[in-house]
């Protein structure tokens, strides 16, 4: 017996008169009426409120305006189909998941209503255990703050001259290329060649010591990064999740352009022997502003195309319980 469902809500004519019809209908064409008040969740009152009354049986769905003729043909159809697919292994396999609530539809439905917590805490944790490296390493315990700097050197260069430093005389130590006056460079600092490209492991591994501070366990381009991705997030989650996504060209334009601008040009100048213009090193406040450029509009083009998908989820979520439900009255 096929199960046809009937979205309605209250003071609605037509719903009472699709309601009315698919009765008469059971004598004909038996079927398990499913009534779905779509006021009763948020998901089915967005997506069927300015539609009702809708019918949907198997994967035939009906909107209004129908009349019973309509509704007839529907369920002929849903029904010659069931009985053509009886016995399929899949088709049978699909109709008993159909008719149970399991674990992890339960799984699929609090993701598709928590996904930007989790993707928050997420985001918050990997911005925030680079920070504490550094706090670990100046209040004495290196055992626990060398791990954060482990992991997060598989991800990140760490070149000291490129990176925050915490609990010293300055907030970072740039390369003398960098040009900026009143900061003593990384070279000054440390002794260490900055210049030299085999000094670039030692750059890497250089945590800090008691009078530079320690550095934060990722450079400033990726704190700019995913901080930005953070704060969008929190913005996104605190509207509701309505901002609609950044338009592609805007995202392209302005977050990847200038961060790819300055990157491409820093590696290519300091490329032996491949001198296409004058050698040239960022500074902590061009990597800050093209390294949140690229984080925010990421995110702005990103978090709402997610938010589509998790409607979606959210709406077979709750369909299928609705329907469920509605089934058992």
């Amino acid at each position: 017996m096929i199960t046809v469902t009937l979205y309605t809500k209250d003071n609605c004519s037509l719903c009472e008169t699709a309601k009315q019809d698919l009765q008469a209908l059971q004598a004909k064409i038996p079927h398990n009426l499913a009534l779905v008040d779509i006021e009763q969740d948020l998901e089915l009152k967005a997506a069927f409120g300015a539609r009702v009354p809708v019918v949907q049986a198997g994967p035939y769905t009906v909107e209004a305006p129908f009349d019973r003729r309509k509704l007839e043909a529907t369920l002929a159809a849903a029904n010659d189909r069931q009985e053509q697919m009886a016995g399929d292994p899949k088709f049978e396999a699909r109709k008993a998941r159909g008719g149970q609530i399991s674990g992890s539809d339960r799984f699929t439905a609090w993701l598709g209503r928590s996904y930007m917590l989790l993707l928050n805490l997420l985001l918050f944790l990997y911005v925030g255990l680079p920070f504490l490296a550094p706090t670990l390493m100046n209040a004495g315990y290196p055992q626990l703050a060398r791990p954060i700097y482990g992991m997060y050197g598989a991800l990140c260069h760490q070149l000291a001259y490129r990176s925050w430093f915490l609990f010293g005389e300055q907030p970072f130590y740039p390369r003398a290329a960098a040009g900026l006056e009143g900061y003593q460079s990384f070279q000054q600092a440390t002794g260490i060649n900055e210049d030299n490209p085999s000094s670039l492991l030692e750059a890497r591994r250089f945590i800090g010591n008691e009078q530079m501070g320690y550095k934060v366990a990722y450079c400033e381009r990726d704190i700019a990064i995913y901080g930005s991705m953070l704060i969008f997030g929190l913005v996104f989650a605190a509207s509701g999740r309505r901002l609609r996504s950044l338009p592609w060209w805007l995202w392209v334009l302005v977050g990847i352009a200038p961060i790819a601008v300055d990157g491409f040009s820093q590696l290519f100048s300091q490329i032996p022997g491949f001198n296409l213009w004058v050698h040239r090193e960022s500074t902590p406040l061009i990597r800050t502003i093209t390294g949140a450029l690229f984080g925010l509009t990421t995110a702005w083009f990103g978090f709402p195309i997610l938010e589509e998908s998790m409607a979606e989820t959210r709406l077979a979520a709750a369909t299928k319980q609705a329907r469920l439900k509605g089934k058992s009255r």
